[in-house]
């Protein structure tokens, strides 16, 4: 499965992005899709994660509240919203996937097997 991640930009704090992860190759159906972030210096951070049976979804402790992960399995696409952004949630954006997870490797960045480009979120202040 190839992944693309977009909708990223530059926002005030307190603004709100979406960002999207439209696959291709395969249908996500098949896949666990996390979203995982890198700020300059700072190793790969885990943010969300959907699960490809029953759409349970997780998220990193710090994030809860403001960060909603979601599917649309129609439009093969997994999404990101991300309100009351704040300057530290300034990263570039990875989605990820995998057809095989245990539960507890979710937030491993070598879980997942295939990876999108990435999108810049800048947060401005």
């Amino acid at each position: 499965v190839q992944l693309q991640a977009s909708g990223g930009g530059l926002v005030q704090a307190g603004g709100s992005l979406r960002l999207s992860c439209a696959a291709s190759g395969r249908t996500l159906s098949g896949y666990d899709v996390g979203w995982f972030r890198q700020s300059p210096g700072k190793e790969r951070e885990f943010v969300a994660h959907i699960r490809k049976t029953g759409g349970n979804t997780y998220y990193a402790d710090s994030l809860k509240g403001r960060f909603t992960i979601s599917r649309d399995i129609a439009k093969n696409t997994v999404w990101l919203q991300m309100n009351s952004l704040k300057p530290e949630d300034t990263a570039v954006y990875y989605c990820a996937a995998t057809s095989r997870m245990i539960l507890s490797q979710i937030g491993q960045p070598s879980s997942y097997h295939y990876w999108g480009q990435g999108t810049l979120v800048t947060v401005s202040s």
